[in-house]
């Protein structure tokens, strides 16, 4: 590389600012990493990533992953909002077996402060299930996850879902239609927010992952 070049490379990173990313107040203000950028405005609504393990420091939470998008800039420290989450690829393939039933549902909801997002919750069973069951299972999600969302804000309904709250009330009422293994919030998307954010919840405590095996 020429001396013309290598100066060029340097002063290109020299003119850029590096800011912190940290997670919203209702996940303890984690710090995310941080990225070099030239200016504020190239920073807004970029998502970062990172395991609900790096958040709460529970290793049974690596497997699950969050997305934050910055919405906001407060001198180097870009805040965020949540955007999503899913379980990783191999634990999702983890989870089912043969002979047994997957109940999948997809609902889309509104929360009390305005936001909307779109919910991915599975159902594992013990066995093969009827029909019927499926779908009293599937009613079952669709009652809870709604109910919470008329009653949560956006802070609180995320606490809830993805360390398991909303996923255990679903295991203990759909328990009594069939045998299950596991009922997990698998994803989530947040789909549109509104234009007024009111300050977010303090953070809570996390909750074990709801899931039983079969006994020998």
């Amino acid at each position: 590389m020429s001396t013309k070049s290598a100066k060029h490379v340097r002063d290109k990173w020299r003119s850029k600012t590096w800011y912190m990313i940290v997670a919203p107040p209702y996940f303890g203000n984690v710090e995310l990493g941080s990225v070099p950028a030239e200016e504020d405005a190239r920073l807004m609504s970029r998502v970062s990533e990172a395991t609900l393990y790096d958040i709460t420091g529970d290793f049974s939470h690596q497997n699950v992953k969050l997305f934050f998008q910055v919405n906001a800039i407060e001198g180097k420290t870009a805040r965020t909002v949540f955007k999503g989450h899913e379980y990783s690829r191999d634990y999702l393939r983890s989870l089912v077996r043969r002979r047994t039933t997957k109940v999948d549902g997809l609902f889309n909801v509104a929360v009390k402060d305005g936001y909307k997002l779109r919910i991915a919750v599975s159902a594992l069973t013990l066995s093969r299930i009827k029909t019927s069951q499926e779908k009293t299972i599937r009613k079952i999600m669709d009652k809870i996850i709604k109910d919470k969302a008329t009653t949560l804000t956006l802070d609180q309904f995320v606490q809830e879902m993805v360390l398991g709250k909303i996923a255990s009330d679903i295991y203990n009422e759909a328990k009594l239609v069939a045998p299950l293994r596991h009922v997990g919030i698998r994803k989530s998307k947040l789909i549109s927010q509104p234009l007024e954010q009111p300050k977010p919840e303090a953070a809570v405590e996390p909750e074990a992952p709801v899931e039983e095996e079969a006994e020998a």
